[in-house]
């Protein structure tokens, strides 16, 4: 994280702030009032301009009499500001300098070809997440267990909670709250909700910003129904005033994605109204337009809504995949459909061989799937809710099929409908082609010792897949019209075609 100047006094800012570079923090510090309430009594707001553009950010107060604004810029060049402070009669005008993207910064993700995603300069992104639920609670030691474990790991992404976590494996108090809890306050309580505790705002930002040192999105979950001390049934100011608070921290970092709640539909003291309320309000919120989505146990969320940037399902019902990606046109994120592990709870026991499974059938229909870990582990640190170390046989086998994708289909895949067996095709195909870049088959159950594909006029060559074995098996020549594949005969097995030229070139 960069910051962009050091604290100066409301009446003294300076004309023009140090450079930051594109898809970074800017950050304006101010020193103000600190005496009542400031996070109700006191403001703080700046309208960024560049050429015609105008774009108003709203700050927070960080306690101490520190006031901050954030902003991500996305376009290189002079962006003048004005600052409004509640506590200064007059704004303050100012300037900095915005300049390229630094190498090896593509910024933040945004939906692409529809049903797909990528960065903001084009590079494609292909979500391979995982859940580690409550993994910012667990303490110094366990969170950079947890880190290190990422930082190998196959997963660009990880859905995680603001609030902690009060479930089966996941019972104890966390280190820091959100809200301050003033001498007396109640073991299980939210605490004072109107004065938030800056403490575990920075301790949540440094570890978005360990995530981003490593390419990894924080899909962060503002509302979750599993909850002990009350932070689910705040009243509609308090959620309100919250959601503004960490939009207004949090919304300058690149790699944060806002899910507004997980099994959004289990949180019986809100109703959908007021979840449609949250989203709108963050989508008004953030200047940066992260993207946005909603999570549900059993009663799905209308995401046809423009809200919506993308679908966060929990179902394993991928062979409705197309008629869903259809009707909404956006990216569908399979996030949660059961997972790996020997719990005793139905969604907890999957083996590693069907979470592979589920992966490949999602990304086959078209959509994306994200990963979870549940073995029972001493201290009830399993991976889903605590985080620490991966202990399942799934992961380094969703690597495999991450580097399979991002080689031969970086762009995503297209679902087809009409094949007996599962078939998707790239979203995008070469220059002058005959047809799509690959063409991936996967046979799932199915054990055919070989396999017809019709070509057309493109000349492929052919790949054997084992997904479980991670291997990939190039077979002699070429390929073309109506073509049989030899294959291995054995079940769970794929089948890549890639583009080599047009027949007769």
């Amino acid at each position: 994280m960069m910051k962009s100047a050091d604290p100066v006094e409301a009446t003294a800012l300076p004309e023009t702030y140090h450079p930051v570079h594109q898809y970074e923090m800017f950050e304006v510090v101010v020193h103000g009032p600190a005496s009542g309430n400031p996070w109700l009594e006191q403001n703080i707001r700046a309208s960024f301009r560049f050429g015609h553009r105008t774009v108003d950010v709203n700050g927070f107060y960080d306690g101490d009499g520190v006031y901050k604004v954030r902003w991500m810029p996305d376009t290189p060049g002079l962006w003048t500001f004005n600052l409004s402070c509640s506590f200064q009669p007059t704004p303050q005008q100012s300037a900095f300098e915005c300049l390229p993207m630094r190498a090896g910064v593509h910024g933040p993700v945004g939906v692409a070809r529809r049903h797909h995603f990528a960065h903001a300069d084009g590079t494609p992104y292909f979500p391979f997440g995982t859940t580690c639920y409550a993994w910012t609670h667990q303490g110094e030691a366990l969170e950079q267990q947890t880190l290190a474990t990422l930082k190998v790991s196959p997963f660009n992404k990880v859905r995680m909670c603001v609030f902690p976590k009060s479930y089966e494996y996941n019972s104890n108090e966390p280190e820091f709250y959100p809200f301050a809890r003033p001498a007396g306050t109640p073991l299980q309580s939210a605490g004072d909700t109107t004065r938030f505790d800056p403490v575990f705002w920075a301790h949540l930002e440094r570890l978005i910003a360990d995530l981003q040192a490593l390419g990894i999105q924080a899909d962060l979950i503002l509302f979750h129904p599993y909850d002990r001390w009350g932070f689910a049934s705040m009243s509609a100011a308090d959620d309100d005033r919250y959601v503004r608070y960490a939009v207004a921290r949090l919304a300058s970092f690149s790699n944060v994605w806002w899910s507004l709640a997980n099994e959004f539909d289990l949180m019986k003291s809100k109703t959908t109204q007021d979840f449609t309320r949250l989203l709108h309000l963050v989508q008004s919120e953030d200047p940066s337009e992260h993207l946005r989505s909603i999570h549900y146990s059993r009663t799905m969320y209308d995401y046809a809504s423009p809200a919506v940037t993308h679908a966060s399902m929990q179902t394993a019902a991928f062979e409705d995949a197309p008629q869903w990606l259809e009707s909404w046109e956006k990216p569908i994120v399979f996030d949660e459909v059961m997972y790996e592990g020997n719990l005793d709870r139905r969604w907890g026991n999957l083996s590693g061989e069907e979470m592979l499974r589920r992966v490949w059938l999602g990304v086959m229909a078209g959509c994306y799937v994200t990963h979870g870990e549940t073995y029972f582990a001493p201290g009830d640190v399993i991976w889903w809710a605590k985080g620490g170390l991966l202990a399942g046989s799934s992961a380094p086998r969703i690597g495999f099929l991450r580097h399979l994708l991002q080689a031969a289909a970086p762009h995503g895949l297209e679902a087809a409908t009409n094949a007996y067996y599962l078939h998707a095709t790239t979203a995008d195909k070469p220059p002058s082609a005959a047809g799509p870049r690959a063409i991936l088959h996967y046979f799932d159950f199915h054990q055919p010792l070989e396999y017809e594909v019709p070509l057309g006029a493109g000349v492929y060559r052919a790949a054997q897949i084992d997904p479980w074995a991670m291997t990939s098996t190039l077979l002699p020549g070429t390929y073309t019209g109506k073509a049989r594949v030899p294959l291995t005969g054995r079940p769970g097995q794929a089948l890549l075609l890639t583009w080599s030229h047009r027949k007769g070139a």
